[in-house]
């Protein structure tokens, strides 16, 4: 029951921060900030992270699964198919760029905010950057290119633009551009 009641509180402390972190920025929010939202004491809340940097990393590990979840299940319902996933992937970040409060890729933020290469909340950030070029990478596999890793590279880099482009213009017309500009660089690839 102790274990239950301690994984719920840490699970409200990450939620408080994923609104708070996500609204305002990682800098601008103090430690009280969260807890007040979460409606804890300090106490309880060093029992679950031993400084803000520790829930930082615990916010971006929660914002890296809810994207990675959602990746894996457009490439699984593409079956194969890159301009099925392609465009469930377009569809949804235009979506979510319709979304009250849209500020753009959490993780692109957060390294703005934390320069340093070294410091455990890069990290975080370099490791999801990682994976969404291995995604990137499975999802054009059925495609045999003669190097998938610089189309994954290509994608990424679309990816950070409609990340960016869709906090600051229209983002129907911009999932649109984003679809059409991944198809380009996945058709040009494929006559190398």
């Amino acid at each position: 029951m102790i274990a239950t009641v301690q994984g719920s509180m840490r699970e409200r402390l990450i939620e408080a921060a994923n609104e708070l972190f996500y609204a305002q920025g990682l800098r601008a929010v103090s430690v009280d900030k969260v807890i007040d939202r979460a409606g804890t004491t300090k106490v309880t809340f060093y029992r679950h992270f031993q400084s803000k940097d520790d829930l930082i990393v615990a916010y971006l590990e929660f914002r890296a699964e809810q994207e990675r979840n959602g990746v894996d299940a457009a490439i699984a319902h593409g079956d194969g198919d890159v301009d099925v996933s392609l465009r469930l992937m377009a569809d949804h970040t235009g979506k979510a760029a319709c979304t009250p409060g849209f500020r753009g890729c959490p993780f692109i933020n957060a390294a703005a905010e934390y320069p340093d290469p070294d410091s455990t909340v890069r990290k975080v950030v370099d490791a999801h950057r990682a994976w969404w070029a291995s995604a990137f990478e499975r999802l054009v596999a059925p495609l045999e290119l003669a190097d998938p890793g610089a189309v994954a590279e290509d994608l990424m880099l679309l990816r950070d633009g409609i990340m960016v482009a869709g906090y600051l213009g229209d983002p129907v017309r911009i999932a649109a551009s984003f679809l059409r500009s991944c198809q380009a660089v996945i058709r040009s690839a494929a006559r190398q």
